[in-house]
């Protein structure tokens, strides 16, 4: 029989996972020159998890084509707590459109799942949100002084609503994050939940590859809770089974 204490800190322990891997969709009204958004390419990538009190975990993260349409999958284990998100997504007129988004986690084969159709997403959910913001990260006046809103919903449909701000970080070394050798300028997204403006989630993106984190560190009350880092990189991984 599982803990039943134990439960609940699992079900914590997912979900900030869950809360860095699957993210945020972009609201923000473009410029008036729309600009020319990266295409997307299909990857497989690996990061190292690191949560604070916990053992460190891979998560695997694969965005494939299908076709019409695109899915974003990642994935984790932490030693008897798994986790899984996913969305399929297509997209038009250079804009992200949800089909269908789903997540789960268990304990010892005990937890929840959630499932969101078409109709259910009246913005995007967070895998085609991490993808959509991606993209459009840098295309936007959004710095500290003038910050640019967005929301997105959670596993159960709800609205959630945070601020942002980009700044370029010069990638030196990135055969460190199993990347090729070659410098670039990194985009590093900081979000900052309306509600709780003491959490803070800094995203670090590859200009080139949509929807390909970097690294993402989500702070609380000034201490790092979670911590996600690029270790492996396969632009060749991604293709559908």
């Amino acid at each position: 029989m599982v803990n039943v204490l134990a439960r609940p800190a699992a079900k914590r322990l997912a979900g900030a996972a869950l809360s860095l891997i699957g993210l945020f969709s972009s609201t923000v009204t473009l410029a008036e020159s729309e600009p020319t958004f990266k295409d997307p390419q299909p990857f497989e990538a690996q990061y190292r998890l690191e949560v604070r009190g916990w053992p460190g975990a891979t998560i695997t993260h694969r965005l494939s084509n299908e076709g019409s349409h695109w899915l974003s999958d990642m994935r984790f284990s932490i030693t008897v707590v798994r986790g899984q998100e996913l969305s399929r997504f297509s997209l038009r007129d250079d804009t992200a459109h949800p089909l269908l988004y789903s997540s789960s986690y268990s304990l010892l084969g005990v937890g929840d799942s959630y499932q969101l159709s078409e109709s259910e997403i009246p913005t995007l959910d967070r895998q085609t949100a991490l993808f959509d913001l991606s993209r459009r990260a840098g295309h936007e006046n959004c710095t500290e002084s003038t910050l640019c809103e967005i929301e997105f919903v959670d596993h159960k449909g709800r609205d959630e609503h945070f601020q942002y701000y980009v700044e370029k970080q010069l990638i030196t070394d990135p055969t460190s994050m199993g990347l090729p050798d070659g410098e670039f300028e990194a985009l590093e997204v900081s979000l900052i939940d309306i509600e709780k403006p003491d959490r803070l989630l800094k995203l670090r993106f590859h200009p080139d590859w949509p929807g390909l984190i970097l690294s993402a560190v989500y702070q609380k009350e000034g201490s790092r809770e979670t911590q996600l880092t690029l270790t492996n990189f396969n632009p060749n991984g991604g293709t559908a089974p």
